[in-house]
C-alpha cells in the first residue's frame, strides 16, 4: 500500500508539471483521468489459459510464440466468435475511442453485417485528445488507417503487435512526423495503444486470420464517441475543424452499420 501511495504521489506531481508547462486545466483533468484509469485499470477476463511467464516468453522466436498462442487460444476461440454467429478468417474492422479508453474488434459476418465482436479496454495510451502531429509529441493519432500483412509483428518487446499505419497520406500531406505506433501488449505505451498481454493476442489471431483472407484491415481512430452531443461540448476545441472531419465515418457505422471507405484527395480526407 505504501508503495502503491508513493507511486499515486509521483504521478500526481507529473500530471501537475504537464499541465502547468501546458497551461491547461483540460490537459491537467485529461491526463489526470488517464493516470486514474491506469491505476484502477481492470482488464477484460478471456477464457484462455494465461500467457508464459516475461522471460520464457521473451526466449521464443516469433514463430514459437505465435505456435505458442495458437494452442492456447485456438481450441476456444471459434466458440468465442460462433457464440455471436462469426468466425475466423472474415473481414476485420477496428475502431477506438481515446476518450472512453476502448478498442472494438468489429467482423462482417456472412450475412453481409458488421457487428462488433469484442470492446477490449484499452490498459493504456499517452497524450491527450487530438491527433499526433509530430515525432516525440506523445500523442496516440486519430484519423483512418489499415493494417497488412508487413505489419503484424509477432517478434514485438511488448509481447505481440501490430502497426496501424501512422503517418498515413493525409499526415503525410499535413508534414505530420513520427511513425512505429502499435497495437500492442503489455501495460506501458508512447504513442500506442497497450492492450495487456492477453488481450493482444486475441486481436492480434482474429486479425491475423481477417488478413489472410483480406488485404487489409481498417482502424478508425477517434477522440471519443462523436455524438452530437460530445461535438457540442468540443465546441471550442482547436481540434474541432479536424475533427468534423472524421465525425462522416463515425456516422456511417453508428447509422448504418457500414465500413466507409476513406481516401485522401489533395491533403482532405474522403469518406465514401
Amino acid at each position: 500500500m505504501r508503495t502503491r501511495g508513493l507511486l499515486l504521489l509521483t504521478a500526481l506531481l507529473a500530471v501537475v508539471a504537464i499541465a502547468v508547462r501546458a497551461n491547461s486545466l483540460q490537459t491537467f483533468h485529461l491526463w489526470y483521468n488517464h493516470l486514474m484509469r491506469h491505476l484502477t485499470r481492470e482488464t477484460l477476463p478471456l477464457p484462455y489459459p494465461a500467457p508464459p511467464h516475461a522471460e520464457k516468453w521473451r526466449a521464443m522466436n516469433p514463430a514459437g510464440r505465435l505456435e505458442n498462442v495458437r494452442s492456447r487460444l485456438l481450441p476456444g476461440l471459434p466458440d468465442e466468435l460462433s457464440a455471436r454467429r462469426l468466425k475466423l478468417g472474415l473481414p476485420a474492422f477496428i475502431r477506438i475511442f481515446k476518450e472512453t479508453r476502448e478498442l472494438e474488434l468489429w467482423l462482417k459476418g456472412d450475412d453481409g453485417r458488421w457487428k462488433v465482436f469484442r470492446d477490449y479496454p484499452i490498459a493504456t495510451f499517452s497524450g491527450t485528445l487530438g491527433p499526433k502531429t509530430r515525432e516525440g509529441d506523445m500523442q496516440a493519432p486519430e484519423g483512418f488507417y489499415s493494417v497488412t500483412p508487413k505489419q503484424l509483428n509477432p517478434a514485438s518487446s511488448y509481447h505481440l503487435s501490430f502497426n496501424v499505419g501512422y503517418p498515413n497520406e493525409y499526415d503525410l500531406a499535413h508534414q505530420r512526423t513520427g511513425n512505429l505506433i502499435m497495437v500492442h501488449g503489455d501495460t506501458a505505451s508512447v504513442g500506442c495503444f497497450a492492450m495487456t498481454d492477453p488481450l493482444i493476442e486475441e486481436i492480434y489471431l482474429v486479425v491475423e486470420a481477417a488478413l489472410n483472407n483480406h488485404a487489409v484491415v481498417p482502424v478508425h481512430i477517434f477522440p471519443f464517441r462523436m455524438t452530437e452531443a460530445r461535438m457540442q461540448n468540443a465546441h471550442d476545441s482547436p481540434h474541432l475543424d479536424f475533427w468534423q472531419k472524421l465525425r462522416p465515418a463515425f456516422d456511417c457505422i453508428e447509422t448504418g452499420r457500414r465500413v466507409p471507405h476513406v481516401i485522401v484527395e489533395n491533403g482532405s480526407y474522403r469518406i465514401h
